[in-house]
Parts: C-alpha cells; structure tokens; sequence
C-alpha cells in the first residue's frame, strides 16, 4: 500500500497533470515530476512539489508513477525512459487516452523488467481536476490497484478496478462518446433558449438543477455562455485523438453509432473555423455562426 510518505512521480504536468500534481501535494505525498515544457515545471515547484530533469529521473525517484501523455509517440517514449529506469516491483499508472494497442506493447515492454503498468484512464476535464472531480477507469494487476488506492483518493472523487488490462481504455471511449454527444447536445440547447430570448446564465442555472441536464452541460455550458472557449479544458486537435480512437473501435466492434457519427462534423469544422487549440466548449461558436450564415 503507498503511504503518504512514499514519493510519486507525475510524468506530464498539462491541464490534468498538473492539477493532480497540486492535489497529491495537498494530500501529503511528496510529488517529483517531470514535463518538457518549463512553465509545467514551474507550476509543479509552486505547488509544492520538486521538479526533475527528465523521465528517467522520475522512474529513478519513485516506486508510484503516474503519466499523463499527449501522443502514442509521448507514450512510447516515456515508457522506455521508465524501462531504463524504474526498479522492479515499481508501479506506473498510465492515465493517458491512447490505442490499447500502444498501452499493451507499453505493458509488455515494462513487464520485461518486472514493473507493472496499470491502464488508468481519467474521466473528468482539466477544471474538474482542480477539485479533485476525476473517476479512474483503473484495470490490470488488481493487487497493484489495491496498493494504489491512497494515491487514487489523493487526486480523485472515485476509483474503479475494472479488471483485465485494457478494460479500463474499453470504459474511456464509452465515457467519451457520451461526452461527444452530450457536448454537442449542450451547446445546440443553449443556443435554441438564446434565441429564444433567454438569457444564458439563467439558462444554465435552471436547466443546471433540472432533468435535462448532464455532467457536460454543467461543465461547458458555462464556457459556452460566457464564450470563454479559451479557458482550455480539453483542446479539439487534443479531441479529434478521442474521437478517431472511438472511431476505430466502433469500426472493430461492428457497433452501430448514429449520433455519434452525426457529432463528428461538428467537431471538425471546429478545428477548420480556428477553434482547434480552444476548448471543445467552442462548439457552441460553430452553431452560432451557423445560424448568421447568409441562407442559399
């Protein structure tokens, strides 16, 4: 069982990294980290905790290792950084959104040298890791979870063992094509009461504390009627990786998936309109700018 007083690392300090980072701390671990980018490092020392050199050194300080990863190129990389690095019985949680073919190889490559790797995929957005709103989709090595269950509580609401390695992937793009969807369903609602004449605060108030709403619309909706997509929660270039890999599975699986293959336009004429570093709450802008185009 990790104790408060055993360091974890933190590879990957962005929008979900760096706040779990600041929550360990508050929780009482003493967290290392690492992230290429210094203002990310920065931030870690501000919170308290000790920034490292690289991922290397990370695996050489900690027998805990969480990584949160932009790319299956990241991913790949940093895994053999730990490979070189980490001692056997050190355990890494690989909380990234990536293909479960990539975290497989990941799992297989570290196992070679005795180090378990956890898929522990997050449900929530960078602003609900700032207050700990996160549920882990935790599979693998089920003793492993268990022994990482303080670290779970130090940055989570809650945490799932969801058995064999990869499950925890499985669950993620069945979260996030529910996120698709529902982000879509946000912004189209709230623009139909605008142009109703309501006014959008109010809108998201009530709908807020109603049965029509959803996790996403009280996420986004309040970017969506500020139009503070700038506030970055999750990028759409970061989306569209979300997206292809539900895709692909859909593809695999044989399941059929009309709304989600009616929100898939929607997301990419975000990304062709300048949105794509913005939140996924521009989508609301897209609708919006869709209702002033000239009519043929």
């Amino acid at each position: 069982m990790c104790t408060t007083n055993a360091p974890v690392g933190v590879i990957g300090l962005g929008n979900m990294g760096g706040p779990i980072a600041a929550n360990l701390r508050q929780a009482g671990f003493p967290v290392l980290g690492f992230d290429p980018a210094p203002p990310a490092q920065d931030r870690l020392r501000q919170s308290g905790g000790t920034p490292l050199p690289s991922a290397q050194a990370v695996g050489q300080a900690c027998s805990f290792i969480l990584t949160l990863l932009p790319s299956e190129a990241a991913l790949d990389q940093t895994m053999e950084a730990l490979s070189d690095s980490c001692q056997p019985g050190c355990i890494v949680l690989e909380c990234s959104t990536m293909p479960i073919e990539a975290k497989r190889r990941a799992h297989d490559h570290l196992a070679e040298k005795q180090v378990v790797l956890l898929d522990s995929p997050l449900s929530g957005t960078g602003a609900q890791a700032v207050y700990k709103d996160l549920a882990v989709y935790a599979s693998g090595d089920s003793a492993a979870i268990q022994k990482c269950a303080r670290i779970f509580e130090g940055f989570a609401r809650v945490y799932y063992d969801l058995g064999a390695f990869g499950n925890g992937t499985y669950m993620k793009f069945v979260a996030n094509q529910l996120v698709a969807i529902h982000n879509l369903a946000a912004a189209e609602a709230l623009l139909l009461g605008v142009r109703c004449g309501l006014d959008a605060e109010r809108i998201v108030e009530v709908i807020g504390n109603g049965s029509g709403t959803s996790r996403m619309f009280e996420v986004r909706a309040p970017l969506m009627a500020a139009h503070k997509w700038e506030a970055v929660t999750i990028t759409n270039r970061l989306f569209q990786k979300d997206l292809r890999l539900i895709g692909d599975m859909l593809r695999q699986t044989g399941t059929p998936a009309p709304l989600f293959q009616a929100v898939l336009p929607y997301y990419t004429a975000a990304m062709a309109s300048g949105h794509a570093e913005d939140d996924t709450a521009s989508i609301f802008d897209v609708l919006d700018k869709m209702c002033q185009a000239p009519q043929a």
